[in-house]
């Protein structure tokens, strides 16, 4: 395992406070919705988005400050998106990070509200950006992240791939699928670090390539350890992809075969950092590792 892992323990803190700082406090009325935003939130989780948005201004030399409100956002954006795939109507799971589902503690109902209200809070908090220049430049990375070509796209494509044969075109179906439902947001992090410090263009799409792909890694990543690992490790139902019909990349790779395109990926995203020189090759590298070495 690499020593990545220490390095998202040490941001976990300073992440979470400003997490704290830009939600509404669980006294505040509605207190019921709100509660039910911060549980969410505040539920674990490994701030691997919010890290990497961090990360990637640090390329730049920018300050972690500069990154506060995209890193946030990103997180908001990433638990929205958690709450509703745990409800029934998506994956109908109970357990999310060792603790019971949203909807399980609040009803569906209250669970979908509040997933919508950390959606829109994480886009307006870009609104309050410390580089007032790059504000539309964000929003238009985010929202295009998480919306019908990005995140909630795939998760489409996911759905309706449900029972799917498996074919020679598997492998092309799954790229489709989590290229937007997982690399998107990705991507999408690694970009507004690079935004948030004023990086250019050609920095910003070199930080998007290498956000694909670390995506797509985290996704083969997590269907090994869908397959591999226990409730207590995940912090969730195991095997439920298997069990739904999902299409899979160890149903369409098998295990090896998986576990071959995840290091594929990760290749891929270190040779993209290559235009960023050797300030890039440290902790992004060492991301794009642990995307795939992580137990959980």
């Amino acid at each position: 395992m690499s020593d990545f892992a220490e390095v998202l323990r040490s941001w976990k803190p300073r992440l979470e406070t400003w997490l704290d700082e830009v939600l509404p406090s669980a006294s505040t009325e509605p207190q019921r919705l709100h509660e039910a935003m911060r549980y969410s939130v505040f539920g674990g989780g490994k701030r691997l988005r919010g890290a990497l948005v961090v990360l990637s201004a640090q390329v730049f030399d920018a300050a972690p400050e500069v990154a506060r409100e995209p890193a946030c956002a990103v997180e908001l954006v990433h638990t929205y998106s958690l709450i509703h795939d745990d409800l029934p109507c998506m994956d109908d799971d109970d357990l999310r990070r060792g603790r019971p589902t949203a909807h399980k503690v609040y009803g569906e109902a209250l669970a979908l509200l509040a997933g919508d209200a950390l959606l829109t809070r994480g886009l307006a908090l870009l609104a309050e950006a410390q580089r007032a220049e790059a504000v539309g430049l964000m929003v238009r990375e985010l929202g295009a992240a998480a919306g019908s070509v990005g995140m909630v796209g795939g998760q489409v494509l996911d759905l309706e791939s449900e029972g799917r044969p498996i074919d020679r075109d598997a492998h092309t179906v799954l790229r489709r699928i989590h290229l937007g439902k997982t690399a998107a947001m990705i991507r999408a992090s690694a970009a507004l670090g690079g935004l948030a410090a004023g990086a250019g263009p050609e920095a910003v799409a070199a930080l998007r390539s290498y956000g694909e792909h670390v995506g797509l890694a985290f996704q083969i990543a997590d269907d090994v350890l869908d397959e591999t690992g226990t409730a207590e490790e995940l912090g969730k139902t195991p095997g439920k992809d298997r069990d739904q019909g999902k299409l899979t990349y160890v149903a369409a790779l098998g295990l090896e075969g998986a576990r071959l395109a995840a290091r594929e990926e990760v290749e891929r995203a270190i040779a993209a950092l290559k235009p960023l020189g050797n300030g890039a090759n440290g902790r992004l590298a060492e991301l794009a590792r642990f995307a795939v070495e992580r137990t959980s």
